[in-house]
């Protein structure tokens, strides 16, 4: 059984204790972005921006931050877009753009086993490819939404076993490729999360590398009501297909 990488920091524990059974931790190589692009440097102000900026009229905060092009919500970690676009997919009010982000060598064991073998999908050295979806609130309202936010679960078309793609946790490395290892931040915020128009939220994934594989990223959007309840029957389910670089 997969578990969302987009619920709530309070399952960490669990999905820790659950992915680090019988690892073994070695010293792991630096990951290899597939492109992130750097930050544009900033330009200096001129001296009358400076002045004008000083004496300008303090404008009211917004409660949501700005990371680059991307608004994110003051529940959420903050979003970010490393990598190269594989693809984007809209809902209708939503939108999803996934991103490869970089390839590392497996710090532990993965969750699952082979029935066959009964040795683990990933073992420590493995190589794992990181990706990063970034979720968009194209609508002209805000949202609702439970911790399960916006669920994107990935599988190569040639995945050969009933359960879902296995992955690693290790917050440090995912870190190191400026990918959010859960949406939600630790604001300590509970659901109906409000999701405002143009705001976006990120969160990513680590799998099997495998490239040149045909993959599909199946999303989904379970609406909340007030109460923080799932709207089951306002569901919004999406399928995109891509190939893994």
């Amino acid at each position: 059984m997969r578990i969302s990488r987009s619920v709530a920091p309070l399952f960490l524990a669990a999905l820790v204790s659950t992915s680090l059974v019988g690892c073994a931790p070695g010293d792991a190589p630096e990951p290899t972005p597939s492109a992130a692009a750097e930050a544009p440097a900033e330009t200096p102000e001129t001296t009358a921006e400076a002045t004008d900026k000083a004496t300008a009229e303090p404008e009211e905060t917004e409660a949501a931050a700005p990371a680059g092009d991307l608004v994110t919500p003051a529940w959420a970690a903050t979003a970010t877009s490393p990598g190269d676009l594989l693809t984007s997919v809209d809902g209708s009010n939503f939108r999803v753009d996934i991103y490869q982000v970089g390839t590392a060598a497996a710090t532990s064991t993965g969750s699952f086993v082979d029935a066959e073998t009964n040795t683990p999908l990933i073992e420590v050295g493995d190589e794992i490819v990181f990706v990063n979806y970034v979720v968009t609130n194209t609508g002209t309202e805000s949202q609702k939404l439970t911790a399960l936010l916006v669920d994107v679960v990935p599988q190569y078309d040639d995945w050969p076993y009933m359960q879902g793609m296995d992955g690693i946790v290790d917050s440090a490395l995912s870190e190191q490729l400026q990918v959010n290892s859960f949406a939600l931040g630790s604001t300590g915020a509970e659901a109906p999360f409000v999701w405002a128009p143009g705001e976006s939220f990120s969160y990513g994934d680590n799998f099997e590398y495998q490239a040149g594989s045909p993959i599909t990223f199946t999303i989904g959007l379970t609406p909340s009501d007030d109460a923080g309840d799932l709207l089951h029957d306002q569901k919004e389910a999406l399928e995109v297909a891509s190939t893994i670089k």
